[in-house]
């Protein structure tokens, strides 16, 4: 499903932004990328010269897409030249995908397109209720006012982790 809209946008002029938090499902997108011939910047946190590449990606319009891993790509980078952003698994709660795209949208004037594309299979795809008790959790581990932190278990934290 994300190739062929890859393919659209880049086609009509746009540039976009791929966020995964697996690694492993990036290097899937860059072999399907590569196979089309489409040119694109990759930034984990294994990457190297991060500011180079980032450069490259906002002032090269040779350059359209840039596949980014969540946690390196919400360390300290400024993005501000995609109009599209795909989030393209369902990320955890406690990772704020938000933040990736928030960035975006607040640095542009102009309008930012955000999709999630989420894995019908996936074990959190499958289980909306999952999603929502990971989501409660790590909200009240992070808000004080809620305070339901003091009612955590051991199974809670585990839970968590999964």
């Amino acid at each position: 499903m994300l190739l062929p809209q890859l393919i659209e946008v880049v086609e009509e002029g746009h540039k976009v932004f791929v966020f995964s938090q697996f690694t492993s499902f990036l290097a899937i997108v860059r072999d399907r990328l590569d196979a089309e011939g489409l040119k694109y910047e990759y930034l984990d946190g294994q990457t190297r010269d991060r500011a180079t590449r980032v450069e490259r990606f906002q002032n090269d319009p040779e350059i359209p897409i840039f596949l980014i891993s969540l946690k390196a790509g919400g360390l300290g980078l400024n993005l501000t030249s995609a109009e599209y952003v795909y989030l393209l698994d369902p990320v955890d709660p406690a990772v704020k995908p938000r933040r990736s795209t928030a960035r975006t949208v607040s640095a542009r004037p102009e309008a930012v397109f955000a999709y999630r594309l989420i894995c019908p299979r996936h074990r959190r795809a499958e289980n909306p209720d999952l999603q929502q008790r990971k989501r409660e959790l790590a909200e009240s581990i992070l808000d004080e006012r809620r305070r339901l932190i003091a009612n955590l278990t051991k199974d809670d934290l585990e839970f968590l982790q999964s």
